[in-house]
């Protein structure tokens, strides 16, 4: 879909990973700029995930691109970088804002060089500002944004979403923006700008309760128990039962009433579901305790009350559907053997995109790419003896 798209990636960490990962899952050709000694993620790893030396966090958001490490502050490997960006489509780079510019690859720059070119910044607030210089990471944002006050206890401490939501959805926004840039170029020839920032995707998340804040003024208080947000009137969220937990969503009080044989439900009215909705919800709790799972999820079932399990990941990966829709990617890497990542999120056609390419190893395509670039052998085997390009030992 993306063929003959090349795109030149100086990112690392995760919001730029991925977000090179999105377009070349989808075809183009990602040419990862690595410096001498490999991008971060190579080296850090959540969870201390590191399969015979190799980061998990390097894998997952990595595969289909090839890599070329360079020395960027030398006059050879600038060199080289410059001619890669004159000859591609795309540029993404998740550095802190002026890193680029010092090093000679800011957008102005690259703009005369390379009319046609798209250039995404991934940033944590934004090129500009007076936060610019501030720690973009996902927690930091999750907490300024206002996502983490959304959930938890009422006595308890705002919570934290357990995953890296922000970086994920700046990187598919990131992701969305160069597709659209490409688009538009069809018509005017010209490339452009395109910023995705952890802020903005944090709001974004946010578009239902921020925008009714916005509207109406302060959404209703965490409950006690905590409920699954601060918008929806009760029940809503997750229940202990007498053996486990389960989820309830949206549901009208009179089948509630006769699910959970309680009479006394169906005297509350919808509006009742809005502003008595921490009574509602404790009464709900404790009515949830006195059955099992399995017995809340058949009687769920034949009174048609919206429920769903709350899994953990063995059963996630075991689900019927999951494994339905391939979420899943097996493939073999180097030193490692088997690999299992979370596959490309999206269908097309029905089908899943291909691995074309397992993540690189570093500098694993340096010799392939110089050569493209019209560099002969001697010219590479010079460069590699400067250790202006570096190739990795394992290719």
């Amino acid at each position: 879909m993306l063929k003959g798209i090349k795109v030149v990636s100086f990112t690392h960490y995760l919001q730029g990973p991925s977000a090179v990962q999105m377009l070349a899952d989808a075809g183009a050709d990602v040419i990862k700029v690595e410096p001498p000694k490999g991008a971060f993620e190579r080296h850090w790893a959540g969870h201390d995930a590191f399969l015979n030396g190799v980061s998990v966090f390097f894998l997952l958001a990595n595969r289909n691109q090839r890599s070329i490490a360079l020395d960027l502050r030398s006059e050879e490997g600038k060199a080289i970088a410059l001619k890669l960006v004159g000859e591609a489509d795309v540029l993404v780079e998740n550095y802190r804002p002026g890193v680029l510019d010092k090093l000679g690859f800011g957008y102005e720059a690259m703009k005369t060089l390379n009319p046609r070119l798209v250039y995404c910044s991934c940033t944590g607030y934004g090129s500009d500002g007076p936060y610019v210089q501030r720690p973009g990471q996902d927690l930091l944002l999750q907490a300024m944004s206002g996502l983490a006050m959304l959930s938890g206890d009422g006595e308890s401490a705002p919570v934290a979403v357990g995953s890296a939501i922000v970086d994920q959805h700046a990187a598919i926004l990131a992701a969305f923006g160069v597709t659209v840039a490409l688009l538009a170029r069809q018509h005017s020839g010209l490339g452009r700008r395109v910023e995705s920032n952890l802020l903005n995707a944090a709001l974004d998340l946010q578009i239902e309760p921020f925008n009714y804040y916005l509207n109406k003024g302060e959404l209703w208080s965490r409950t006690s128990p905590a409920m699954g947000s601060r918008f929806h009137p009760a029940p809503y969220g997750i229940y202990r039962t007498a053996d486990g937990w389960i989820a309830i969503s949206l549901s009208e009080m009179e089948p509630l009433s006769r699910a959970c044989a309680e009479p006394s439900l169906k005297d509350y009215s919808k509006r009742d579901q809005a502003y008595k909705r921490d009574e509602i919800n404790a009464k709900v709790a404790d009515l949830l305790r006195g059955k099992s799972t399995d017995q809340w999820f058949a009687i769920f079932t034949e009174h048609g009350i919206w429920h769903a399990p709350v899994n953990d990941y063995a059963q996630v990966e075991q689900d019927p559907q999951v494994q339905w829709n391939r979420g899943i990617v097996e493939f073999d890497y180097p030193r490692v053997g088997k690999v299992r990542l979370l596959n490309h999120p999206l269908r097309y056609d029905g089908e899943v995109p291909p691995l074309r390419r397992p993540p690189p190893l570093h500098g694993e395509h340096s010799r392939e790419i110089l050569s493209e670039l019209g560099y002969g052998a001697e010219a590479i085997d010079a460069l590699l003896q400067q250790s202006v390009v570096i190739e990795t030992e394992e290719s």
